[in-house]
């Protein structure tokens, strides 16, 4: 199943104003916003969803025609670390070694891949170890 999925923008204001707007209708707000600081990378990311969850990111301030990020729910933190593993061995190149990323919740536990074409692909646990 997917867990959420991200685009990036050139303009981060101008996407949060259009997605604000585009999206109300269909019930889906802003639920989070990560800083820079947080990530420990450029680029601030909104996080679009229901219920507190987000399901659709946008990743800020990157060139026009950037990556496609998608993020796959699995069932516990071993299908993450296989997955991880699996990845690399295929080819994939490493964005981020399995581990906790507290700053979306206290359980988010994911790895990242580029794939072959450069898109940010992971595999994401929300259950307690």
């Amino acid at each position: 199943m997917i867990d959420h999925i991200g685009l990036t923008a050139t303009d981060i204001a101008r996407s949060r104003a259009f997605y604000a707007a585009a999206l109300g209708p269909l019930g889906i707000a802003l639920v989070m916003e990560i800083t820079p600081e947080m990530k420990g990378t450029p680029g601030s990311a909104l996080g679009y969803g229901r219920e507190g969850k987000p399901f659709f990111w946008i990743y800020g301030d990157a060139p026009a025609g950037g990556e496609v990020h998608v993020a796959f729910t699995v069932p516990d933190r071993a299908a993450v670390d296989a997955f991880h593993a699996a990845a690399i061995a295929a080819g994939g190149r490493d964005n981020g070694a399995p581990g906790l990323r507290p700053h979306y919740h206290a359980d988010y536990y994911g790895a990242f891949v580029f794939d072959p074409d450069g898109h940010n692909i992971e595999a994401v646990c929300h259950a307690p170890a």
